[in-house]
């Protein structure tokens, strides 16, 4: 019996992203960027580790309007609930990225609005 492949979701260690997680995390922090920049004017650099509210001084409406952003860039639904456990920027994203996975929403295009 061949060992199983690579792509197979039964040969991945336990705890590692699905298929496609990465990619989609690495989507989503994009969009919390361009959307820090673009909308917020956050003018320092934006790295996963940098805490929402203590390192990039976001306020309640400034959280929302980025919600609200990745919920309609990548078709899914955060709830209030969802904040107990994001602090970061790669929280957030990693969030995204299990929701829209979860929802068998497509992967945002590059470049969609």
């Amino acid at each position: 019996m061949p060992p199983p492949s690579p792509a197979d979701p039964a040969s991945s260690p336990p705890g590692a992203p699905a298929p496609g997680e990465g990619e989609l995390r690495e989507q989503a922090l994009a969009e919390i960027r361009r959307i820090l920049v673009e909308e917020l004017a956050v003018v320092s650099a934006v790295e996963p580790g940098q805490a929402l509210v203590g390192d990039l001084h976001l306020d309640s409406m400034e959280l929302i309007t980025l919600a609200v952003g990745l919920e309609n860039r990548f078709r899914v639904k955060l709830s209030e609930a969802d904040s107990t456990g994001v602090s970061t920027a790669g929280d957030l994203a990693a969030l995204v990225a299990r929701r829209a996975l979860a929802s068998g929403a497509p992967a945002a295009e590059k470049g969609a609005p």
